[in-house]
């Protein structure tokens, strides 16, 4: 990728656009930035070090109309819709997220995995399988590290397991992973996409560059997965998941055995369902699409098979984080819609003290205030989607709810209404920026809290 002396603006100082920054100045770029927050409210650290290395530093306000530049990188959080951004590409700019920045300084193999719910842990899950069958494994993208940072830096022999995120995939251009996959599709970020429609076509850029050299793994279970295929026009060698159904290729349930059938009709015994130690029949689901995503890569079944038996799950989705006086405490901070939050509900079953509420993506609540019927005891609120979760509630009946003001509180009068047995269970089934920085932060602080009532 050659960028020496090509005017960039890096849009958004989050964490890809910090790695976006670092990569382009090696490059030999002319760097600028932009942040919407005023210089004050930019890290001190950073700041200085943008101001230092940068040709120039926008922050609080937008670039001036006539400044040019080659090349615009945003960060997934950045609407590409935004005016300034929409006139520098018509002013010629190249317009480009920090996923495609990765993709074109690496010579690694990227396998990219995307969907509404379970990316984290199938992620994380792929790593750990490519990394016990030897290969020099980086995992990041929407999780951990940016993907940018690690991917110039690998080799060709290196495999880059990365997480995609519909904004990440709304600004690639020639990005094409050697296997990609979508785990599912149901509403999440209608507040940026709109409709269904249009965050299924951001998902299903993942495939947009494919040959029929490459894999794509579907969720066969989805329907609103299923139908991109055909709708968005795939070319790759689709490979079929599902947890409900036995198939005559893909990976699926035989016999409370985990399957994969190859095109030739072999069947290839992966491990037992029971064997697996993450909880749901989401999480079987996951292992399913990573148990396809790992052989259609290329790693040895018995390689696949021994991790999913040790795999005990990921930080922040359904984590079991203390119990007190015989009252288990859940941190599912990850489970940042509606979907994501219902399948929290069904692995913990029953007798569910919920923490719900958060930042207002343009969800709906209705359904899922349905299921609280029957698991749910209690309800507990907090955020700027508590209203509409309690009118959501009492519309389909369910009647005990407190309203909190923050963390500390809910857990506090979570705790007084449980009795020995129950659950605690935080999943908002909301993003968290109204009250923190990230899902992280808000289950870092859900732990902290329970810590205290020890």
């Amino acid at each position: 990728m050659e960028l020496k002396d090509k005017k960039v603006l890096v849009v958004g100082m989050g964490r890809s656009g910090k790695a976006a920054v670092i990569e382009t100045l090696k490059k030999g770029a002319e760097v600028f930035v932009q942040d919407s927050k005023s210089a004050d409210e930019i890290d001190e650290q950073l700041r200085g070090f943008l101001e230092e290395n940068c040709s120039g530093c926008i922050f609080g306000k937008t670039p001036d109309e006539d400044e040019k530049f080659d090349m615009l990188i945003l960060s997934p959080g950045v609407p590409p819709t935004l005016d300034f951004i929409q006139k520098a590409k018509s002013a010629g700019a190249e317009i480009i997220g920090e996923l495609e920045l990765a993709y074109r300084l690496s010579k690694g193999r990227f396998v990219a995995i995307t969907g509404t719910n379970g990316k984290t842990t199938t992620t994380t899950l792929v790593g750990e399988i490519y990394k016990a069958a030897g290969f020099t494994t980086h995992v990041g993208g929407n999780i951990g590290v940016a993907i940018a940072s690690e991917a110039a830096e690998a080799c060709e022999e290196d495999v880059l397991v990365t997480e995609t995120s519909s904004f990440q995939l709304e600004t690639i251009s020639r990005f094409r992973p050697a296997v990609s996959a979508i785990l599912n599709l149901t509403p999440d970020h209608l507040n940026r996409h709109g409709d269904m429609i249009n965050y299924g076509k951001a998902k299903a850029a993942i495939f947009r560059n494919q040959t029929e050299e490459d894999f794509c793994i579907m969720n066969y279970d989805d329907k609103a997965s299923w139908e991109l295929i055909e709708r968005e026009g795939c070319r790759a060698c689709v490979v079929p998941f599902s947890r409900v159904e036995k198939l005559d290729f893909g990976a699926f349930v035989k016999d409370g055995t985990i399957i994969i059938k190859r095109q030739d009709g072999e069947e290839i015994l992966i491990c037992g369902t029971e064997e697996l130690k993450i909880p749901g029949s989401h999480n079987l689901e996951n292992a399913l699409a990573a148990a396809a995503i790992s052989f259609f890569g290329g790693v040895e079944p018995n390689v696949i098979g021994e991790v999913l038996r040790q795999f005990a799950g990921v930080e922040h989705r359904i984590e079991m984080c203390g119990e007190v006086n015989g009252v288990r405490f859940v941190n599912d901070s990850k489970g940042t819609n509606t979907d994501a939050a219902s399948k929290a509900i069904e692995a913990m079953k029953e007798n569910i003290i919920l923490i719900a509420g958060g930042y207002d993506k343009g969800s709906e609540f209705e359904q899922f205030a349905k299921e609280f019927i029957g698991p749910v005891k209690g309800l507990v609120l907090m955020g700027k989607t508590a209203e509409k979760i309690k009118d959501a509630a009492e519309k389909a009946g369910f009647t005990n709810i407190t309203m909190c003001s923050n963390m500390e509180e809910c857990v506090l009068k979570a705790y007084e209404q449980a009795e020995k047995g129950d659950v605690v269970l935080l999943s908002p089934a909301c993003a968290s920026w109204d009250m923190y920085n990230s899902f992280e932060e808000r289950g870092d602080h859900f732990r902290k809290c329970v810590q205290k009532l020890h």
